[in-house]
């Protein structure tokens, strides 16, 4: 039997309330960025992700690591993170994820908007092309 597990996190990030949803499915993350107004309610968060779920705008699935740790010190713990984080450059998975999908949003957007611009182009070109052969005619 396939396991699914969801994690919602909500945070304060001035001036909104973030909510990040994380999906592990197969052992692949995927994750989406939700905005709220005011701070929500638990039964808020619920209500909104019963209803909206199909909704979401996942980004595209990652490689899930789940490993098991043993004890570790506190301090080191500390210790091993930020020299983790010094590598990586960005924190968690599900961050990743959430760059992965802005990066492909982001690409989408460009090819979109340099097809509307040459569509425009092209469309002014054929204004000026018939302005043009209307004063070669002599009228």
């Amino acid at each position: 039997m396939d396991k699914v597990a969801v994690i919602l996190q909500v945070f304060f990030e001035e001036p909104f309330w973030i909510g990040i949803c994380e999906r592990v499915e197969d052992n692949q993350l995927s994750a989406c960025k939700i905005m709220f107004g005011a701070e929500p309610k638990d039964y808020e968060l619920e209500e909104y992700v019963l209803v909206n779920w199909n909704r979401l705008s996942f980004s595209p699935a990652t490689e899930a690591i789940t490993k098991q740790m043993d004890h570790m010190n506190p301090k080191r713990q500390q210790r091993e993170v930020k020299k983790q984080m010094t590598h990586i450059g960005i924190g968690t998975k599900s961050q990743q994820a959430l760059q992965l999908q802005h990066e492909e949003n982001k690409l989408i957007r460009m090819t979109r908007s340099r097809q509307m611009k040459e569509a425009e182009e092209e469309r002014l070109y054929a204004i000026k092309e018939q302005k043009r052969k209307e004063k070669h005619k002599g009228r």
